[in-house]
Order: structure tokens, then C-alpha cells, then sequence
């Protein structure tokens, strides 16, 4: 039989339904919310990718950032490195001692003091200061300069370059190294002691030619200048046989016309030609003659100069001409040229001793410094190597400059 339907289960029973429907709409409206938030995700990804895109920028420039400061650091170790290869590179260049050279060190000893005492400083300096062993080499220009071409001798201190045929040739060859001036000035001409024009008051001295300035006075004075050996000309001191300057001589000589007036006389050496000078001038005697300076000479008398026509390379030329042709005269003559005193060494021993290159390249004097040292050895009978030690004791503050204080040291004590 069927059950009639009731009304006291309906009412629940709608509850119940109305329950599952709002439940039903609740969880359509979660689940729109889950969309919206799913939106505002995707909202979030795309600030996200621009934020990334951001990011991304920041990380390229900070690459290259990096990168520049890589090339920089880079650069600071690449400066760093040069410089610590240079600051060794100029210790081992004058660190004293230090090199490859391992022979002895042989200088050309040329016939005249100023040469030979310009080596024994160097020699001294060397030996006590950076322990080297040195040699010399006694001789002339020609054959001590065929020395350093076979490297039989490493160092001249004087280097007459334009005076010694073939040297500037052995410079551009490679040969040999000019390192800098020896001596800054030197002198060459025809000489009187001033006493002869201005007197002395003081030796009581009266002026004996007041005129004589030029060459061109010389015929007016020849008797002045009496030969002792030939009362009808007057007497000229040459320069010593054999040397270049004897042959010049002879051709300005020649072709001023004094061949009239005046007996050229040639000394045998260099000594009999200074003591020429000293004797006629400590007598108060008048002098003519042919000088070079440095030398202790000029350190110890005064002489005048006088006046020659002005040098000119044409006019030098013409008188080398002459002497090559073997010629005694020419159409013109002038005042030799001012001639430039250098260092000279070897290719192997530049190549081989930096410290020593570094240290000669400093010995340079004036023409005065040079005649006070020979000077000194004159008055005092004083050879080279006391020379060098006079120079060394009484001129310190010269080659204090030159060296390091280790060096001064070693020298200072060796000197005392």
C-alpha cells in the first residue's frame, strides 16, 4: 500500500536543498575568485618578467661593469708588471759590479796627462767601488783606436771625434759607442802669454807688443820673438811631430805668409813643448806658439789667444785637402774648429756593463776642472794614479754625484 506524502519531512527536506544550492553558488563564486586571482597572478608574472627584463639589464650592466673593471684591473696589473720590469731593468743597469763583463777592463792611455788621469779616476772607482780588475794601454789615437775595432781595449775617455779619422764611420757601423762629452770645451790655437800684450804689473812687467791681437801682426814682431838659433826670424813653437796639428800648422803657417818672418820649430814631445812655455814664462820672456788646452798648462800660466780668420767648414775643408794632397799651402786658412771630447767604448763591453756605461756617462769636467787636476799634479810631482787620488780626495762632492752611497763607501775607504 503506498504511504501518503508528509508535510513534516518536507520542510526539512527544503531546508536541506536551499542549503545545497546556496553551497552550489558559494562555490561558483570561489571558484570566479580563483580566476580573478589566477588573473591577478598572471598580473603579477608580467610585472615579474618586466621586473626579470629589469633585472637582466641591471646584470649587463653590471657585466659590463665587470667587465670594466676587469680591463681596468687588468690594466693596473699590466701597468704594475711595467713597471716593476723597468724599476728592475734600471737596478740592474746600475746596480755597481753587476754585469756580464767578466774580463778585465782595458782603457786607452793616450800620450798626454789629461787621458791618462781621466782613466785612473775611472780605474780607481771601478776596481775599489764595483770591484772590477782594469788595465791601460799606452800608445797613440791611430793605433789605440785600431784597439777598440779588434776590442783589445774597451773604453777612451777622450775621443777627439772630429779629429779621428774613421771614428764617426765606426759610430753609424755599431762599432763603438759615443756615450756623452768628456770634457765640455777645448781649445786649440797660437798662443802668447798676456803679459806680452797687457804686462804684469805685479812682476813688473811692462807691455811688449800692446798691438799684437792677430796673426796678421806677427811679421811686425818677429823680433820680439827672436829664434836663438837664427837672429834674422823670430821663433814659432809648433805642435809636436807627427801629431795632425804639426801638419795644420804648416799649412795656416804657409799660408798666412810667415814663412818670411818665422822658423817653425817642432818640440820632441809634448813635455818639451810645455817646459818651453814655463821656462819663458817664469823668465818673463816673451812666447809664440801652438797649445791645446786642457792641460795643466793652463792651470798654472796665463796665455792669450790670438785671433786666426773665423772658421768655416769650407775653409777647414781646403786645408785638409791641402795635407792629404801633400800640399804646405793653400788659397785660405782659419782658426781651428771647436772640437768636442767624447767617451768612447766598445759595442760588446756597452752591451755587456750598463753599470759601468752608467757611471762613465757621467764623467764629464769643464776644460778648468781638468787643468786644475793637472795643475795640481805639476806643482805637487804627482803621476796619474796620484792625480786620480788627489782629484778623488780633494773633489769629492764631483764624483759623490756619479755613484751610490755603497760606492763612496768602498772608495772612501780605499782612499784612506
Amino acid at each position: 500500500m503506498t504511504r501518503p506524502f508528509s508535510l513534516r519531512w518536507f520542510l526539512p527536506l527544503t531546508i536541506l536543498m536551499f542549503a545545497l544550492v546556496v553551497a552550489a553558488c558559494e562555490a561558483d563564486d570561489d571558484a570566479d575568485d580563483d580566476v580573478v586571482d589566477t588573473d591577478d597572478t598572471e598580473v603579477v608574472t608580467d610585472d615579474t618578467d618586466d621586473a626579470v627584463a629589469d633585472d637582466t639589464d641591471d646584470v649587463a650592466a653590471t657585466d659590463d661593469a665587470d667587465d670594466a673593471v676587469v680591463d681596468d684591473e687588468d690594466d693596473a696589473v699590466v701597468d704594475d708588471e711595467d713597471d716593476d720590469v723597468t724599476d728592475d731593468t734600471d737596478d740592474a743597469a746600475v746596480a755597481p759590479g753587476e754585469s756580464d763583463w767578466d774580463e778585465s777592463i782595458v782603457f786607452a792611455d793616450y800620450g798626454w796627462d789629461s787621458a791618462i788621469v781621466l782613466n785612473r779616476i775611472a780605474q780607481f772607482i771601478l776596481e775599489e767601488g764595483y770591484d772590477y780588475e782594469t788595465d791601460s794601454v799606452p800608445g797613440e789615437t791611430i793605433p789605440l783606436f785600431q784597439g777598440m775595432l779588434s776590442g783589445d781595449v774597451q773604453v777612451s775617455m777622450e775621443i777627439w771625434a772630429a779629429q779621428l779619422e774613421g771614428w764617426q764611420e765606426a759610430v753609424d757601423n755599431g762599432e763603438v759607442h759615443q756615450l756623452g762629452l768628456s770634457i765640455d770645451e777645448t781649445v786649440q790655437g797660437w798662443w802668447v802669454p798676456t803679459y806680452v800684450i797687457e804686462g804684469d804689473e805685479e812682476r813688473g812687467i811692462e807691455p811688449m807688443a800692446p798691438d799684437l791681437t792677430h796673426v796678421d801682426d806677427l811679421p811686425d814682431y818677429w823680433e820680439l820673438f827672436e829664434d836663438p838659433e837664427d837672429d834674422s826670424k823670430g821663433r814659432f813653437m809648433e805642435c809636436i811631430a807627427g801629431w795632425e796639428c804639426e801638419r795644420v800648422n804648416e799649412v795656416k803657417f804657409n799660408t798666412y805668409g810667415l814663412g818670411e818672418y818665422y822658423n817653425r820649430f817642432l818640440p820632441g814631445s809634448g813635455a818639451a813643448l810645455a817646459t818651453d812655455i814655463v821656462t819663458s814664462y817664469d823668465a818673463g820672456e816673451p812666447w809664440l806658439g801652438y797649445y791645446w788646452g786642457p792641460t795643466w798648462i793652463f792651470g798654472q800660466v796665463d796665455l792669450t789667444m790670438l785671433e786666426e780668420p773665423e772658421y768655416t767648414d769650407e775653409c777647414w775643408d781646403n786645408i785638409m785637402d791641402a795635407i792629404d794632397a801633400g800640399e804646405t799651402e793653400t788659397d785660405e786658412a782659419c782658426a781651428y774648429p771647436a772640437v768636442e771630447v767624447f767617451v768612447g767604448v766598445t759595442d760588446d763591453f756597452y752591451q755587456a756593463a750598463p753599470d759601468v756605461i752608467a757611471l762613465i756617462e757621467q764623467m764629464s769636467f769643464t776644460m778648468e776642472e781638468v787643468s786644475e787636476i793637472l795643475a795640481a799634479m805639476q806643482e805637487d810631482d804627482l803621476d796619474p794614479d796620484e792625480g786620480a787620488e788627489w782629484f778623488l780626495r780633494e773633489r769629492s762632492e764631483m764624483w759623490h754625484a756619479w755613484v751610490t752611497d755603497d760606492v763612496i763607501e768602498d772608495v772612501e775607504a780605499a782612499l784612506n
